[in-house]
């Protein structure tokens, strides 16, 4: 996981008096008030509501992982936020602080493709009672409901992610919607963001609106420890391949499967992190490869120390996924010092890598061929530390934060 203020443990979640309970309850306005969010003199702290995410801390995914690591230096700056999360996800049912932050947990059905928008419609309800100076909505699907929110009064900023419209999971139904939360997100809110460049130019080029450029950041837990999921799995220090990615086809862990299996006698192990959210058929694919092909360990969803242990005694990492907006996963191998390898899409081509660090798309032989290269030529100690400072002074969550604060002032002044 990323920075140690990204850890959590139980004795951090402090539970808190108010109980948004499902879709059918009433919140009534006073049971709000232990959470005081209206600003009553100048100079108070202004809050923002961060809505689109499965929640945090500690919850598989890149708008996850994104908001978690934005709120924490947004609370350093001086705000107040609140998250919106999906009860199910949760450590806790009822609200709670973490580091600063207020979860709520709220009601979402579980139902693939309804559990984003039914969600997102329920918290936009939740934050016109709360009266946020800023609604922050991640992703294209959770724009959907801008106009709501707009007609709340509420002012909303829209960070676009990726095209989600492109991820192999959504028929063509679900795809159109999408595409229409985008095309509404990015008319209808106060501001725009997106994480990438290519993003940005596509979304001026589409709808001909300014959107902010601000990046994924990355920050690493600097753990030294001995958490015990290597001896857990049976992995040696600098022994295994790394892949961390939820289990979605876009991903493609069967690609790197089938390249591994081509591997025989390198002495490595393939180590896939990650899990399903909902039980697919490709999650059941990857099972069944994996089960086939000698030295193929999956771990399922890690964080923490068990999650920074895998990162910091890796070989190589490797991302060899077919849609991405920016691959956190991806710079945080890079803030490990990890020897790298990634798919010759858009959004890991922006990172600016090395010609050699990336493989052509789908092309089984090449990622072979590639992480049998990296392997015979490891990295030394120095090489894994330089690379480590160049990531951090490079992509830094408080650069992220000030950036997004600056979007936030336009509409708080």
């Amino acid at each position: 996981m990323s920075g140690k203020t990204a850890v959590s443990r139980d004795d951090d979640l402090q539970p808190a008096s108010v109980v948004p309970d499902s879709i059918g309850k009433v919140l009534h306005t006073e049971d709000l008030d232990t959470f005081p969010c209206r600003r009553s003199a100048a100079g108070a702290r202004r809050r923002v509501t961060m809505l689109g995410l499965r929640g945090i801390p500690n919850v598989q995914g890149g708008v996850e992982k994104h908001v978690e690591m934005l709120a924490t230096r947004l609370v350093a700056e001086g705000w107040n936020v609140d998250v919106i999360g999906r009860r199910r996800y949760l450590a806790q049912s009822s609200p709670y602080s973490w580091g600063g932050i207020r979860v709520f947990p709220l009601w979402a059905p579980r139902i693939m493709a309804l559990e984003a928008i039914v969600h997102t419609f329920v918290g936009v309800c939740f934050a016109a009672l709360r009266r946020p100076d800023i609604l922050h909505i991640h992703a294209v699907g959770p724009a959907l409901l801008v106009p709501l929110a707009r007609l709340f009064g509420l002012k909303v900023v829209v960070t676009h992610h990726g095209y989600d419209y492109d991820r192999q999971k959504w028929g063509s139904f679900a795809r159109r919607m999408l595409k229409l939360g985008e095309r509404l997100g990015m008319k209808l809110s106060n501001r725009a963001i997106a994480i990438s460049r290519d993003i940005v130019e596509t979304m001026g080029a589409l709808y001909r609106v300014p959107v902010a450029l601000i990046p994924n950041g990355v920050a690493v837990t600097r753990w030294r420890g001995d958490s015990g999921i290597l001896r857990e799995f049976g992995l040696e220090r600098r022994r295994y391949v790394l892949v961390a990615a939820r289990l979605v086809p876009e991903k493609r862990q069967t690609d790197l499967i089938q390249a591994f299996a081509r591997l025989e006698g390198v002495g490595f192990k393939l180590v896939l992190a990650g899990g399903a959210e909902f039980e697919t058929p490709y999650a059941q694919d990857v099972r069944a490869m994996a089960s086939k092909v000698p030295g193929v360990v999956l771990t399922g969803f890690q964080t923490g120390e068990r999650l920074a242990d895998l990162f910091a005694n890796a070989a190589l990492f490797v991302l060899p996924s077919s849609h991405e907006g920016m691959p956190i996963a991806l710079l945080e191998a890079m803030a490990y010092g990890l020897p790298v390898l990634a798919s010759d899409i858009v959004a890991n081509r922006e990172l600016g890598l090395p010609a050699q660090d990336y493989f052509p798309l789908g092309d089984i032989d090449a990622l072979a061929a590639a992480i049998a290269g990296k392997l015979t030529s490891p990295l030394s100690e120095e090489e894994i530390l330089a690379r480590m400072l160049h990531a951090e002074a490079t992509y830094s969550w408080t650069s992220v934060a000030q950036k997004t604060l600056s979007v936030y002032g336009a509409l708080v002044r």
